[in-house]
């Protein structure tokens, strides 16, 4: 038998000797009267072996427990932080002390009433006058040091994670912070906050594969959302001038560390704006974000300091590759193109001059792009929702995204509302989707009806929340700002992915190091 089952065993006997004495392992309620920080608020006075007058009623985890004889102390653990329980002959009632001895150890629940004391060598604690068992845990607690340090098991059981780890909690609270002042920022400028359907009979609005699944009652395929981009505009049209959503987005692709198949995403639309006003608007957010949740525009990732105060550096896809890849693309055809990816082992996007351009981009350029740079005047073959650049030049749209560490941080254009223009592109992206595009658009009738109908000049923005996330939070991966990451079962893994595994553990101790690049394009 081992260890573990050695103490479920034992935990078992306990709970039924418990309920044999008319003790209730699992009690409906508690009504505490303090948290350990409120505790802490109001009994800061006491001096060492100080006791109070006031009792209290707290209720928590115990962590630890460290029986000497004729004192136990505990360490309980609740949402608002620790506190130490002591347990004294003389002081707690016998039946009370016999009780925790005899049913309570580290992970069950409990309820202590007492008074606050300050013990010799000066910890604030509770001196328990009586112990109410609340919940009786089977399973024991991992180790800190040595039982719950695996990246893997850390993500597949987030509820140990937390419990163990207390900084990770921390990160948690602050990606609500970031979340809430994003709203507040939003909200101050005269946004409307708008929900969008995650279920929809055609999807689009990206680049992406999507999830299909089947709704019986009216026995049709749904695709979950890969953007909430075409319904937001619609309501542009039907007179909202300026509305955003954190909504979430479903896209059938990799894992790796800034890519999750399910991720949150801001998307923001303002009538009788253009590209320009969204990058405006993008650098005035993360400068405001980072100074109210950090109380700085800057960050260190690795060895690298980065610093979110606006303005932010700009260049064009043209000119990024001049200064990175040292060719003038703007004046090679596609065929020089060609020549110069093959010589470079590029990977081939598409055979046109602008997914050459792009694929050149994302090969030199994105790793370069450590400070927050705005990427501007994309290829036209990139996307069908957005606007030819103004200067005439047909091969370029009115597109930007900002990098940061070598990451794609959002996107943003001048919105196409052109109907003819829009209906002819979402043909030629329905055309490349029915030859095997998985990655291509399915024509929407209403969508492009809803343009026909009139849509005012409009600047649209996307922003990957959980990858600001990860930078205002200083963290390496999307899934340490992710609840609950997507993981495949226990057990039911393949040689590759093991291998990938193996992989992405040497990786993570390799980021310890100083190196060029820490994140990864989405």
């Amino acid at each position: 038998m081992g260890r573990e089952e050695q103490i479920i065993n034992e935990r078992i006997k306990k709970i039924a000797e418990m309920r044999k004495t008319k003790i209730n392992p699992y009690p409906y309620s508690y009504e505490r009267t303090h948290t350990a920080a409120k505790i802490g608020e109001e009994f800061s006075n006491l001096k060492n072996e100080e006791k109070s007058k006031e009792t209290v009623k707290i209720a928590g985890r115990i962590m630890v427990v460290r029986d000497i004889g004729k004192i136990v102390f505990a360490q309980i653990q609740e949402s608002s932080g620790k506190i130490q329980v002591v347990l004294q002959e003389g002081e707690t009632p016998e039946k009370e002390l016999e009780k925790f001895k005899k049913y309570l150890d580290s992970g069950d629940f409990v309820g202590i009433e007492g008074q606050p004391v300050r013990t010799k060598r000066g910890e604030l604690s509770v001196m328990a006058k009586k112990v109410e068992v609340l919940t009786k845990s089977l399973l024991p607690l991992p180790e800190k040091f040595s039982g719950l340090q695996d990246k893997e098991e850390r993500y597949r059981k987030r509820y140990l994670d937390l419990l163990i780890n207390p900084e990770v909690k921390k990160v948690f609270e602050k990606r609500e912070k970031i979340i809430d002042e994003i709203r507040l920022f939003l909200k101050t400028r005269g946004f409307n906050e708008v929900d969008t359907p995650y279920l929809q009979t055609v999807y689009g609005g990206a680049s992406a594969r999507p999830f299909i699944t089947h709704l019986n009652a009216l026995n049709i395929p749904l695709f979950l959302a890969i953007s909430p981009e075409l319904y937001l505009k619609r309501l542009i049209v039907g007179g909202y001038d300026r509305v955003f959503t954190i909504a979430r987005n479903f896209r059938n692709e990799g894992i790796d560390k800034s890519h999750n198949p399910e991720f949150s995403m801001m998307e923001i639309y303002q009538a009788y704006a253009d590209y320009e006003t969204m990058m405006k608007l993008t650098e005035d957010l993360f400068d405001h974000v980072a100074r109210k949740v950090n109380g700085s525009t800057k960050i260190k990732i690795g060895e690298k300091e980065v610093d979110f105060k606006k303005p932010w550096a700009r260049m064009t896809m043209l000119e990024a590759i001049k200064k990175y890849a040292k060719i003038d693309a703007n004046k090679m055809s596609w065929e020089e193109l060609e020549k110069f990816m093959k010589k470079n082992n590029v990977e081939e996007k598409g055979s046109s001059w602008g997914l050459r351009v792009q694929a050149i981009f994302e090969h030199f350029c994105e790793k370069e792009l450590i400070q927050p740079t705005f990427i501007t005047d994309h290829p036209i073959e990139t996307t069908p929702l957005c606007k030819s650049h103004r200067s005439g030049d047909e091969r370029l749209i009115e597109r930007f995204e900002p990098f940061c560490m070598g990451m794609e941080l959002a996107n943003a254009y001048s919105e196409l509302n052109d109907p003819v223009q829009q209906r002819r592109l979402l043909e030629e992206q329905q055309g490349l989707l029915s030859n095997g595009n998985e990655e291509a658009s399915p024509f929407d009738e209403d969508f492009v009806n809803a343009i026909e109908v009139g849509m005012p000049p409009t600047g649209g923005l996307g922003i990957g929340i959980d990858r600001m996330v990860i930078l205002l939070t200083e963290q390496e991966s999307i899934r340490d700002v992710i609840l609950f990451p997507l993981m495949k079962p226990e057990g039911n893994k393949t040689k590759t992915e093991e291998n990938n595994e193996k992989e992405e553990k040497v990786n993570e101790q390799n980021s310890k190091k100083p190196k060029k690049e820490v994140l990864r394009k989405k």
